[in-house]
């Protein structure tokens, strides 16, 4: 028997409705900030994410699915691990940063090898959101509200907690970075096997190490704000300052790194403890350099040197879909819908007359779920309306045609009447939302 593979799951019809409703309320939020809809290709150059994502990066290193394709000669691929590198490559390929700044988002799957566990898949899904052209850290904010707004209309936001940090410019951490591996050098033998790996190849993640042995040893570790300069700390006590003008709450948390290489200046999460060990549901930041990073790809360095190559500001966030259905799941369960609000039943000799009825009034009422079984007995065909979830079954057999009436069923007190045929067509008559 062939089965999914394992971590790539099958989302099946009663799981979909969650889906689509979460998927819907977070599209409503982007919408009333100005936002657009981008759909990615799930397949791009390998070089995309080396040189974005950081080829010393997890990702990169031990999780990408990564294959080449028939081309001679081949060119090598990778189904997307993240979704921030397609988007700006797609910026820079339609010039939509000419004269503008793009606000995206995108939505579907993310593919990374890796152990599977609850809510972390090897295909799990993402919405990503990101918003190009500004330096400023009103921008910064703007994002944060917005995940902030989406909380509340999905009835978590007494469930969240935002954590911010800032990871200063590129030379900044690279001072940072040196101190940090010299004074933890002398401690290599103290950290665990992924933290002494990470010393060599990139040490900040060792912050975000979830060994308790490892954040020990970090205590007295050199801390990054003090590597930070005037203009980083602005930025970041602007970003604080606009976050409390808004209400919202935040802590500061100086471990926090992001694991991909093009983050710069603010970083968030938010984070729940109702999900265990897996606490983050939403994340991002700026990355101010990835836009002329890629855009340097192929450009040779004396061509580099003649014409500098602009960057563009550019702040974003992506959010795991299956954790954060786990934790609506857990906190704030939406409320179920039945599979269809109408089920036509019809006699198998008068079946061409109930497929006409049922489709007059889809016609008719756009707002109605109708559903119908096969031409076999009334009896099969009532077992079906049983298992449906409809409100109402209608019956239409000899008898209604010649009287030009339905038999109608309510579903959930058993009485049945009787009506004129077009009494469903009437809006006041009934309505989704009827019990």
């Amino acid at each position: 028997m062939i089965k999914a593979i394992k971590g790539f799951n099958d989302i099946l019809p009663e799981q979909s409705a969650q889906w689509l409703h979460l998927e819907a309320v977070l599209a409503n939020v982007l919408a009333r900030y100005g936002y657009e809809h981008i759909r990615l290709p799930i397949v791009e150059q390998t070089d995309l994410f080396a040189r974005a994502i950081g080829g010393a990066t997890d990702i990169v290193e031990k999780e990408m699915y990564s294959f080449t394709d028939k081309s001679e000669p081949p060119t090598p691929l990778a189904l997307r691990p993240e979704g921030t590198a397609g988007a700006v490559r797609a910026v820079i390929e339609h010039n939509l940063l000419r004269g503008d700044t793009p606000k995206l988002w995108y939505i579907g799957p993310m593919f990374r090898y890796e152990r599977p566990q609850k809510g972390r898949y090897r295909q799990f899904h993402q919405l990503g959101v990101e918003s190009f052209g500004s330096p400023l850290p009103d921008a910064d904010a703007e994002l944060i509200a917005m995940t902030h707004l989406m909380w509340q209309e999905l009835g978590l936001k007494d469930e969240m907690r935002l954590q911010l940090n800032s990871l200063g410019e590129l030379d900044e951490r690279h001072a940072y970075r040196e101190a940090l591996v010299a004074y933890l050098t002398d401690k290599q033998d103290q950290l665990d096997d992924d933290s002494k790996r990470r010393l060599t190849t990139n040490p900040l993640r060792i912050l975000d190490s979830k060994e308790a042995t490892t954040q020990a040893l970090l205590v007295d570790a050199p801390k990054l704000a003090d590597f930070l300069g005037a203009d980083s700390l602005a930025h970041f006590e602007q970003v604080q300052a606009y976050l409390t003008a808004l209400g919202i709450d935040y802590e500061l948390n100086p471990h926090l790194v992001r694991g991909l290489d093009y983050y710069n200046k603010t970083v968030f999460e938010w984070v729940t403890d109702k999900l265990g060990s897996q606490a983050t549901v939403c994340a991002g930041g700026r990355y101010d350099g990835l836009v002329g990073q890629l855009k340097s790809i192929g450009v040779r360095d004396d061509a580099r040197d003649k014409k500098p190559i602009k960057s563009e500001p550019a702040v974003g966030f992506a959010m795991g879909l299956e954790r954060l259905l786990l934790l609506i799941e857990a906190v704030a369960p939406f409320a179920t819908t039945s599979a269809c609000d109408v089920f036509v039943v019809a006699h198998p000799e008068v079946y061409s007359a109930g497929i006409n009825y049922a489709q007059n009034l889809r016609y008719d009422r756009p707002d109605l779920r109708i559903k119908m079984a096969s031409a076999t007995s009334l009896k099969a065909q009532m077992k079906k309306a049983d298992k449906s979830g409809a409100a109402l079954t209608v019956i239409l057999a000899q008898q209604e045609l010649e009287d030009n009436t339905i038999s109608v069923k309510n579903m959930q007190t058993g009485e049945q009447t009787t009506a004129a045929q077009d009494w469903l067509s009437s809006v006041e008559n009934f309505s989704c939302d009827q019990s």
